[in-house]
């Protein structure tokens, strides 16, 4: 097992990477920026370096300063989280080119699979159902002739990328100019890259993911599936597992989790990874939508589930150990749900809340967990995703961790920022999520004019606020000193003293 791990990463997956390698008794080195000095990762970690200012791109998104400060801290291994560089096969590359390693797959498995049209064309030829597609040459003409014979609704994708970037949806061959210009642009800011292709898009779609463990040893399990249907722009914001959809559907899930393995198989895959499916909800078909090469943010669910911890499963991969189960170990325990909250304003578009952080109270019960990299005094600033903490809810049964992830939310107490805690309250509520019965389109569909309620005042203090109005009227009942009393007690003073707290 290694003995220092250097963590190219931030905020809550630092602060999860490190509380995983204490465990396994391995010191952490995690790297910061100017506006990251005061933050609970760098508290926690044995040494901290500092490797830029504040824009990722002279900080978190430099792989030669992050390579070099493993070096000088004489780091054995990398682990990058997820974000920034985790799935970038050139980082990957330059820390094997170190002589250190790189917590994650291959740089040639990274590679693979982050060009969408080399993955979808190696899954395909592994037996991967996928969807329609078409990658052309970047020519205008040529995608209106494709889109013509894939028949529309499609979507434009990045095919250097995803999480939701340079993807947008045409209804019809008018939208489509316009569609490409956007996301071409998008995905060269977003991933360097400009290139685009068409894929057939659904419009009753469950978003189902599988979760991936292989070793060096040609040991590959998975760990079941995770629903991540509740999405805004293609933003997850609500994972849970098992799928609802996938309960009453045991050959499907099987199906599924075969295809995910055979995913991986096309590209030699090693330790963790998840791959994406499309499935459509009236027919029962899915769809290879991507590979996601790292840890996923929704990894906890799977934990829960599955009673496993993911990182320390990375480390020990990396460090060259076998898995130390086999699939028929493994099975489902209960149902986990987790939602992600954000320093944003769903009533205002979801625009991001910047500011300080006033006061932060994360709920604390039985089979709840909070992720997070932030407390009370830290910053919510305009150069790093706002996600304040993920909120993870295990039970024995879905209503059941439905009722314990809503009454977590009603007690985290955050001041400062607005959140979008009252909106996941009444996501959860939804009946359409109540039932199981989400695809893709739920938030859009639901919740386009959201407002967030107006919370009745509690009752003490509608009483404090009446007592007080009393007093400054000057009502007889309560300056009239009791009878045969003596005038210096406290007891006879109708003032809002109290003994004790």
């Amino acid at each position: 097992m290694f003995k220092r791990v250097l963590i190219a990463n931030r905020g809550e997956i630092a602060v999860r990477i490190i509380r995983a390698c204490r465990e396994l008794g391995i010191e952490t080195v995690v790297v910061y920026s100017e506006a990251d000095a005061g933050s609970l990762a760098v508290q926690l970690a044995d040494r901290a370096v500092l490797i830029g200012s504040a824009p990722p791109s002279d900080s978190y998104l430099r792989a030669d300063r992050i390579v070099e400060a493993a070096r000088q801290t004489h780091c054995q291994a990398v682990h990058p989280g997820f974000g920034f560089l985790s799935e970038n096969a050139a980082f990957a590359q330059m820390v094997r080119d170190a002589g250190l390693t790189f917590v994650g797959p291959s740089p040639e498995a990274i590679r693979a699979m982050g060009l969408k049209t080399e993955a979808l064309a190696r899954v395909r030829a592994a037996g991967v159902p996928t969807l329609p597609s078409y990658a052309g040459n970047g020519l205008q003409e040529d995608f209106l002739r494709a889109a013509e014979q894939l028949g529309y609704p499609l979507l434009v994708k990045a095919a250097a990328g995803g999480g939701g970037k340079g993807m947008r949806v045409v209804r019809n061959s008018a939208e489509l100019p316009e569609a490409l210009e956007a996301s071409s642009r998008e995905a060269g800011k977003a991933f360097a890259d400009n290139r685009l292709f068409l894929e057939r898009y659904i419009e009753s779609a469950r978003h189902i993911e599988v979760q991936i463990l292989a070793d060096q040893h040609g040991n590959m399990v998975h760990l079941f599936e995770r629903e991540c249907s509740i999405q805004r722009r293609h933003q997850k914001i609500i994972e849970e597992s098992p799928s609802p959809y996938l309960e009453s559907r045991p050959e499907l899930r099987d199906a599924m989790c075969q295809a995910a393995l055979r995913a991986a198989q096309s590209v030699s895959y090693t330790n963790a990874g998840t791959v994406e499916f499309i499935v459509d909800a009236h027919t029962g078909e899915f769809f290879f939508l991507e590979m996601n090469t790292r840890l996923q943010v929704e990894h906890p669910v799977t934990e829960a589930i599955a009673d496993v911890d993911l990182v320390q499963l990375q480390l020990r991969i990396a460090a060259g150990e076998p898995l130390p189960f086999r699939q028929a170990d493994l099975y489902q325990r209960g149902h986990a749900i987790e939602c992600r909250i954000y320093a944003e304003d769903p009533a205002n578009n979801f625009l991001p809340s910047t500011g300080d952080l006033l006061c932060v109270v994360p709920p604390s019960a039985p089979n709840i967990r909070v992720d997070s990299g932030v407390r009370a005094g830290d910053s919510i600033t305009i150069h790093y995703d706002p996600m304040i903490a993920k909120l993870i809810a295990h039970a024995r049964t879905r209503p059941e961790a439905i009722r314990r992830l809503d009454a977590a939310l009603a007690a985290y107490v955050i001041l400062g920022v607005t959140t979008n805690i009252a909106f996941l309250r009444d996501v959860l509520a939804h009946p359409d999520f109540q039932r199981g019965e989400t695809t893709t389109t739920l938030i859009e569909r639901a919740f386009a004019a959201w407002q967030p309620p107006s919370p009745p005042l509690p009752d003490a203090v509608l009483i404090a606020a009446a007592l007080s109005q009393l007093l400054q009227s000057g009502a007889p009942a309560l300056n009239a000193a009791p009878a045969q009393s003596d005038p210096f007690s406290p007891w006879s003073r109708p003032d809002n003293f109290r003994v004790g707290a």
